[in-house]
């Protein structure tokens, strides 16, 4: 029965085979007004609108998919774009700092003491919460003291900073961001190195102004600003020099200071992960932090005594 079956099937088989060389042979030696010819135009004009409703109705299921598919897209996109933007900007301020730090190696023999981002283990920690005002001004993250986190660690993000810790559990952590009314940062300008000091801006959630620069100085919008490796008072955070905050938006001259508004290099409106900049016991930021705070005065230098050099903790390793 099987084999009768198969040989049914192949006789079959067969018998189109040789059929559709007839009809093909027919087809192409007829003339274009013959029977073949005609039989192909009717089907085509039966089909085509079917076929043309088909693409119309299908269209937005594709147009869907290409959506989604370029969204996808965009974003891994946007994800590698910020990576190299970060690199570059990190390239650029190091170089800018690098020159600066020649110029003081000529008078300075001691830079061999400089904190710097290789003496920190970056945590990468994902944010859980972020407070809910116009403000922004804090984060919890859920890393902590089990993990190596310290009550004034830096907290970074696309390589700028954005904060320090300020609250230390086992598996979280507080962090005060730079447009916090209590964070304030020792920075300098990263092109000339004037140094100053940069702070939230008191009615402008979100911006930064850098003060106690001198009146002579060339800043310019678009300068970025780094933090410039010194503290001026106790309970600053001792941040590793050369850190990206943000560029220079505009300047302002009053009392013989210039003032400059600062736009932070990172939106810290939807933070998702960051990195928190931690050390080992017994390392240099450890000991340095630890000689900043006992040895830096616990009152707030005023715009004379930042003039005539009242920031007391050069280290290179400040923020």
């Amino acid at each position: 029965m099987y084999d009768k079956t198969v040989r049914r099937r192949r006789a079959v088989l067969a018998l189109l085979v040789v059929l559709s060389l007839i009809l093909l042979s027919a087809y192409f030696g007829e003339a274009p007004s013959g029977g073949l010819h005609s039989v192909q135009r009717g089907f085509l004009t039966v089909v085509a609108p079917i076929q043309d409703g088909a693409n119309k109705a299908l269209k937005p299921v594709r147009d869907l998919f290409g959506w989604f598919g370029s969204t996808l897209k965009a974003k891994e996109q946007n994800a590698e774009l910020r990576k190299q933007l970060a690199t570059v900007r990190q390239q650029l301020t190091t170089k800018q700092s690098n020159e600066g730090s020649y110029r003081e190696l000529i008078k300075l023999y001691h830079l061999d003491t400089a904190l710097s981002l290789s003496d920190y283990r970056p945590l990468s920690a994902t944010v859980i919460y972020q407070s809910p005002n116009v403000w922004y001004s804090t984060i919890v993250i859920d890393h902590g003291s089990s993990a190596g986190v310290h009550v004034n660690d830096p907290v970074i993000a696309d390589g700028a900073l954005i904060g320090k810790v300020t609250r230390v559990v086992s598996d979280g952590a507080l962090v005060s961001l730079i447009t916090d009314s209590e964070v304030e940062v020792s920075a300098k300008i990263s092109a000339t190195g004037e140094p100053g000091m940069v702070q939230p801006e008191v009615g402008e959630p979100g911006r930064l102004l850098m003060q106690y620069l001198p009146s002579t100085s060339s800043v310019v919008p678009g300068d970025y600003v780094v933090t410039s490796g010194t503290i001026s008072s106790k309970g600053e955070s001792l941040f590793p020099k050369g850190i990206p905050i943000g560029q220079v938006t505009s300047t302002s001259e009053q009392n013989g200071f210039k003032s400059v508004e600062v736009s932070p290099l990172v939106d810290l409106h939807g933070l998702d992960v960051v990195q928190v900049l931690t050390y080992r016991s017994g390392s240099r930021p450890e000991t340095l932090n630890g000689a900043a705070a006992t040895l830096a005065p616990s009152h707030q230098l005023g715009p004379e005594e930042e003039a005539q050099g009242g920031q007391v903790a050069q280290t290179g390793g400040g923020g």
